[in-house]
């Protein structure tokens, strides 16, 4: 395959998801994936072995989930549009919303359907440093209901609670989180059947203290008998990925600085929102190795830049580079900035064999414009 690609290794994935499954199986808890970190449904059929579902971000999202993955399918969005209701009843077992108002309007159609309707809360508790972009609970968050704004007159509608404040951290935090998440909305857990954690849990994450999220789990599926929800995405896919891209030119400005075929911009967007220096097979970090560059992208971008790395020894144009960490939100997010193409899709199976998914040209950047 022409570089850039995303190789998807399936054993990776499988060893994600035999942890993911191991939590279940101690404690009872469902696990679904967050589509929107990772949403290759190529292997949904995998992930079905392991986990309960899927959770959605919007109609399509929940559409895709209904299509290619089986299991319970959940969806949330900061707000729907009110022609969306009928289909998201339709094809998904749980709405959840974000507003006591949208709860009001529309829970009604849900419940006729004879799914469940949830809300999102916010226990104005942030245990985030920096990342602000990806922080819930920070000030004036528009995710979540706040106590002050919970509404009980709503709880006839309600099954459940959702809260997601984490961002690719450990159990202690989730710990702090559902402290506060008790101690303002605990005393509505009677009558309620299910609370849900959300997402931003590293349980795949070498050292992630399992055994303390499995206590949290335990705490309140014993202490009020809710059946627990956990929507991980980046642990699904965590390390199961990599984006391979080739040196197209080397410039000189106050340093050295390779041009790739691959774009922070256009492929790894969360390496300037984060921001983020995403792993790079045989490199070090700038001035550890004998030769060191500023690896960027082609686009007119000028911060179209990836980081600083150094090698053993010089680049040259042609080298192939393989950046790791590359299956989630990559390939959800990338765009077609400057006509840039977009990366093929490829899998790694068990055998070691490495086949295309699908490979884009220029209509498909073409008709996103027509």
């Amino acid at each position: 395959m022409n570089t850039p690609y995303y190789l998807i290794d399936e054993a990776a994935l499988r060893r994600n998801l035999e942890i993911l499954r191991g939590v279940r199986e101690r404690t009872g808890c469902k696990i679904l994936l967050a589509q929107k970190a990772f949403s290759m449904f190529a292997v949904y059929p995998i992930i079905a072995e392991y986990l309960d579902g899927a959770t959605a971000s919007g109609l399509f999202e929940a559409r895709l989930a209904a299509e290619e993955l089986q299991g319970e399918n959940h969806v949330f969005s900061a707000a729907y549009r009110a022609e969306d209701i009928p289909e998201l009843a339709r094809l998904c077992d749980h709405v959840v919303f974000n507003s006591c108002a949208q709860l009001r309007a529309y829970a009604p159609q849900v419940l006729a359907a004879g799914k469940q309707a949830g809300l999102r809360i916010n226990p104005e508790c942030s245990t985030q440093e920096g990342h602000a972009i990806y922080d819930p609970c920070g000030e004036k968050s528009r995710l979540g209901v706040t106590r002050a704004q919970f509404d009980p007159e709503v709880l006839p509608l309600l099954s459940g609670l959702h809260f997601h404040t984490l961002c690719e951290q450990d159990s202690d935090a989730l710990e702090t989180t559902l402290d506060a998440v008790e101690a303002r909305f605990g005393e509505f857990f009677p009558g309620l059947r299910w609370l849900n954690f959300g997402g931003g849990h590293h349980i795949t994450r070498p050292g992630y203290d399992i055994p303390r999220l499995e206590r949290c789990i335990d705490r309140i599926q014993q202490r009020y008998g809710l059946q627990v929800y956990l929507e991980p995405g980046e642990a699904v896919a965590l390390n199961a990925g990599i984006l391979r891209c080739t040196v197209l030119d080397i410039v000189e400005n106050g340093g050295k600085i390779a041009i790739l075929d691959t774009s922070a911009a256009c492929h790894m967007p969360d390496v300037l929102e984060m921001p983020y220096r995403p792993p790079l097979r045989g490199s070090g970090l700038p001035g550890e190795k004998a030769y060191s560059y500023r690896l960027g992208g082609p686009t007119c971008l000028a911060g179209d830049i990836i980081g600083d790395y150094s090698f053993d020894r010089p680049l040259a144009v042609g080298y192939v580079l393989e950046f790791g960490d590359m299956a989630i939100y990559s390939m959800v997010k990338n765009n077609t900035f400057n006509g840039m193409p977009l990366p093929s899709i490829a899998l790694r199976t068990l055998d070691g064999t490495e086949r295309c998914i699908r490979s884009f040209g220029y209509e498909d950047f073409k008709q996103r414009l027509s």
